[in-house]
């Protein structure tokens, strides 16, 4: 079990889970939305979006 992100009426939104050495976030559904590899924020086709851990920006 990761960080679970909440909206502000409790909520889950997603997670963040550390899945080897990568850190993955999910939906509320479990469906994968981006990945972090300790430099670059990845979307769930591997392109880079950001340079730095901004996981939390990939939730809709």
């Amino acid at each position: 079990m990761g960080e679970v992100l909440k909206d502000k009426y409790g909520n889950k939104l997603g997670e963040i889970v550390q899945e080897g050495r990568y850190l993955v976030i999910k939906d509320r559904y479990g469906n994968k939305l981006g990945s972090y590899d300790g430099q670059y924020t990845r979307d769930k086709y591997g392109n880079i979006l950001y340079q730095g851990n901004m996981l939390a920006r990939l939730i809709p």
